[in-house]
Order: structure tokens, then C-alpha cells, then sequence
């Protein structure tokens, strides 16, 4: 876990700086710069345009991965050629079709919100560029180097937006430039990873394509159904709400989904270099290792994810007192879907486990399912409950998706993320949850939100480390309260 510990690290601090600065934008700048319907329609392109990106990549940035460490170093410039171009695959039907059809596609997502009609060709360009940049992304996981990567990811498009709103603001823009500055900025992520991914690995072009290049579109084919129907899972209640409410309620919706995904972040950083390092020891059979690695980061990031889930359930009160009135009420949504991610983060590195293994397109078949499953939820319970029946839509679906995989792995491979250290942590934060819960500061809201967060921490940290829940933890706790003793 040595490199996988000190490069998440690494990777959780970058994705956590880029999730300030994304509260900064999606709490306060959007909220007080833009009008909530247009802060709604910035909503609605991002996860349309995310919903977008595994078909548009065509599923290379997961073959990569899967096949880069298969091969010789004299076969994989041949490989790395063919996954440049198997994106064009997904691209150019998609750009003639919208082409072709964009007035009747125009009129089917705008039936609720007219506004939505003149910005389809932004969805598709922002699309193209998140596809690519996975691509470039990916090209430089497998070769370990992930860092760089997640601050692009992380950090850099969320400075531009900042950059973008403070521009705005001060009316240097119009609404119009920003709206056609905010696709450039995806653009220019995606050309920077480029430049870089190239300099880590320069490619040697080739016109003659791997052996197993039959295998290889195949996979990722196939992978286009997984990519889509997780992306579906996570995004496609933003996308519906534009079809059955006023577009500001996407807005009010995307700041609570933000809240709350703000538990995943310690998950995305660890994947960051667990995706290949599982991807190897599948290759090489290494079953033993397959199985610690699989406790090690369900462990570790049932621990964070707790622990942000508490931070966030128990301040959220204050949290939306610094909002305007029109954001607060969305207690529920965060709840659900803060649990979920939670649940997520538990089943440690299974996704890369499923999707790296000889079993993937069976479990993409249950990916499958379930997007129709949350596609139908959606259509029952948003016209019923609104946003509401949305968050409850993606909480059943998630649950569901993540005990299928659950059990598959199980079922499979004879493995269980779970371990007593497991059940101590849960003991730890329901405890924590029950006692905090309870308490509640006069002050400001900002001084209310430091000083409970700052308790609740110290005396998490504090239980782990007395009773040594966690190997990793306590060895990282061990380390640096040396470094700070004289």
C-alpha cells in the first residue's frame, strides 16, 4: 500500500483543493452571480455533457488501462495509436446526428425550460473535450503518474469557473461569453493534459494496430454500456428535473447533490492509482495481494467518507444559513445521497475489481438494469415528490448497483471487503453521530461549523489511533505526530 498510500494522499489533497474552490463557486459565486435559472442551465449542461462522455470516448480511457500493462514496450505504441482514434468512433455519429437532428432535439429537451434549446452544440463540445481529457488521463495512470492529472481534473476547471464568475461580475463579460468561455475552458483542460500525458510518454505513431485489436473495441464497446449507465446513476437526475420542473430547481437540487458529493472525494483520489494497480495483479494472478488491496482501501475509505458524512449531516444547518433562502431545504437530498456515496466508498476498489476482470460484461449487464431502473424511478417520482423523489430515485439505484456488485465479487473471486475493523468504524461514527448530534453552539455559523467539525475529528482520530482501527492510519498518525514532537 506504500505507493498507493502516499499517491492517494497526494491525490486527496489536490481533489480536496479542488473541491473548496468548487464550494466557493457552487455555494457563492454562482448563487450570488447568476440567476437561479441560469445557475440551473450551467447544471444541466455539465451532467448532460458528462452523460455524454463515455459514449463519446468510446470506452478507451478504460481499455487503456485494462490492456496497456499486457503488452511489450515495443507493442505499445501500436496500442496507445488505436486509442487516440477509437474515440472518433463514438464522436463523429454523435456530432452528424445533432447535426442532422438538432431541432427536434432541441425541442425535446426544452419543452419545460425554452432557454435550454440554444446551447445542445455546448453539451456536445464539452462532451468531446471531458472524453479526451479521460484519454489523456488514462495515458498517464498507467504509467503511475496520476497527480498531475487529478489537479487538471480537480482543480484547474474549477479556478477557470472562479476566474469566469469574478469576470462576470464585474460585467469585463457578458452572460453570452461566459456561457461560450466555459466550453473553452474544457477545451483548454483537455489540450494541457494532452501536453502532458505527452511528456511523460511520447508516442511513436502507428498505422498497424495491436493483434488483439478485435478484443480490445469489443471491451470497449461494452465498456461504453458500463461508462454510461454508471455516469447515468450519478447524473441523469440533474438531466430529468429539466424535463418535469422550472430549471432554477436544477440549481437548488445541484448545490445539495454538491454537498454531498463532497464524501466521494477520498474514493476518487484512491481510484486514481488502485484502477491499475488492480488491473496488474488481475494480469498476473495475483490473488492474494487482490483480495488485501480490496480490504486495505474499503477500510480506509469507509474511514474518510464517515468522516466527511458526519461533518456534513451534523453542520449542514449552519451550512445553508450562509446560503440564500431560495438553496436552503434540501436536508433530505444530502442525506440520501451522502448515505449512498458513503456505501459507495465501503465497497472499496470493487469497481476496478469487476471492470478489470473476465467477468465485466456480466456486470455491466447489472449496470445496465439499473439505469433503466433509476430512468423509470425518475419518471414515477419526480413528478410526485420533485427534487426530493429525484434524490430518492439515485439512493435506491446506487444501493442497489453497489449489493449487486457486492455479491458478484464475492460470488467470483471468494472475497468480502469487509473486516471487524469495518464494524468498529461503523460503532465509531454512530456513536460520534448520536453524541454531536445533540450539540449545538450559539455562535456564528462559520465559528459553529470550525469549532463542532474541529471536535468531532480530533476525537475521531483520536479513537482510531487508541485502538489501532486501521494499519495505514495509525501508521500515518504515527509518523507525523513524531515529525511534531520535539
Amino acid at each position: 500500500m506504500g505507493i498507493v498510500l502516499k499517491q492517494s494522499i497526494n491525490n486527496v489533497v489536490i481533489t480536496y483543493a479542488g473541491f473548496l474552490v468548487g464550494a466557493a463557486n457552487t455555494l457563492f459565486l454562482y448563487t450570488h452571480i447568476l440567476s437561479d435559472s441560469h445557475y440551473g442551465l450551467v447544471t444541466f449542461i455539465l451532467a448532460s455533457g458528462a452523460i455524454l462522455m463515455p459514449l463519446l470516448a468510446f470506452g478507451a480511457h478504460n481499455a487503456m488501462v485494462r490492456f496497456y500493462s499486457q503488452y511489450k514496450d515495443s507493442e505499445k505504441d501500436r496500442f496507445l495509436s488505436l486509442m487516440l482514434m477509437v474515440p472518433l468512433l463514438g464522436i463523429l455519429p454523435v456530432a452528424i446526428l445533432v447535426w442532422l437532428f438538432q431541432e427536434p432535439l432541441g425541442a425535446l429537451v426544452s419543452r419545460v425550460n425554452p432557454m435550454v434549446k440554444d446551447y445542445l452544440w455546448f453539451v456536445v463540445l464539452i462532451g468531446i473535450a471531458m472524453a479526451y481529457f479521460e484519454v489523456f488521463y488514462s495515458w498517464c495512470k498507467v504509467h503511475l503518474k496520476s497527480v498531475f492529472g487529478n489537479f487538471m481534473k480537480e482543480v484547474f476547471g474549477r479556478i477557470g469557473v472562479t476566474v469566469l464568475l469574478i469576470i462576470l461580475y464585474f460585467e469585463i463579460i457578458s452572460l453570452d461569453s461566459f456561457f461560450i468561455l466555459l466550453v473553452g475552458l474544457y477545451v483548454l483542460r483537455t489540450l494541457i493534459i494532452k501536453i502532458y500525458a505527452y511528456s511523460i510518454h511520447w508516442p511513436r505513431f502507428s498505422i498497424a494496430f495491436p493483434s488483439n485489436t478485435k478484443d480490445i473495441l469489443w471491451y470497449s464497446l461494452l465498456l461504453i454500456l458500463g461508462g454510461s449507465a454508471a455516469l447515468i446513476l450519478l447524473e441523469i437526475d440533474k438531466v430529468m428535473l429539466n424535463q418535469f420542473v422550472k430549471i432554477e430547481n436544477v440549481a437548488y437540487y445541484g448545490v445539495a447533490v454538491y454537498i454531498a458529493t463532497v464524501i466521494i472525494v477520498p474514493s476518487r483520489a484512491m481510484h486514481q492509482i488502485t484502477y491499475p494497480l488492480t488491473a496488474e495483479l488481475l494480469n498476473s494472478g495475483g490473488k492474494d495481494g487482490l483480495d488485501s488491496l480490496y480490504k486495505k482501501t474499503s477500510l480506509t475509505l469507509f474511514i474518510a467518507s464517515g468522516l466527511v458524512f458526519l461533518l456534513i449531516i451534523l453542520n449542514l444547518e449552519e451550512l445553508y444559513l450562509l446560503l440564500p433562502a431560495s438553496y436552503r431545504g434540501g436536508f433530505l437530498i444530502v442525506f440520501l445521497i451522502g448515505l449512498a456515496k458513503v456505501f459507495d466508498s465501503l465497497l472499496g476498489n470493487n469497481n476496478s475489481i469487476l471492470f478489470n476482470s473476465r467477468f465485466y460484461k456480466t456486470i455491466l449487464l447489472y449496470g445496465i438494469g439499473l439505469a433503466a431502473l433509476t430512468i423509470a424511478l425518475n419518471l414515477v417520482l419526480i413528478p410526485r415528490y420533485g427534487m426530493e423523489g429525484a434524490a430518492l430515485a439515485s439512493f435506491v439505484s446506487i444501493v442497489l448497483f453497489n449489493l449487486a456488485k457486492l455479491y458478484f465479487v464475492w460470488k467470483k473471486f471468494g472475497f468480502l471487503p469487509f473486516t471487524a475493523a469495518t464494524f468498529k468504524v461503523l460503532s465509531t461514527l454512530l456513536l460520534l453521530g448520536a453524541l454531536f448530534w445533540l450539540v449545538d453552539f450559539s455562535f456564528h455559523p462559520v465559528l459553529n461549523i470550525i469549532l463542532k467539525s474541529g471536535l468531532i475529528v480530533m476525537m475521531y482520530l483520536g479513537i482510531l489511533y487508541r485502538f489501532n482501527i486501521s494499519d495505514d492510519i495509525t501508521g500515518f498518525l504515527s509518523k507525523w505526530l513524531k515529525r511534531k514532537t520535539p
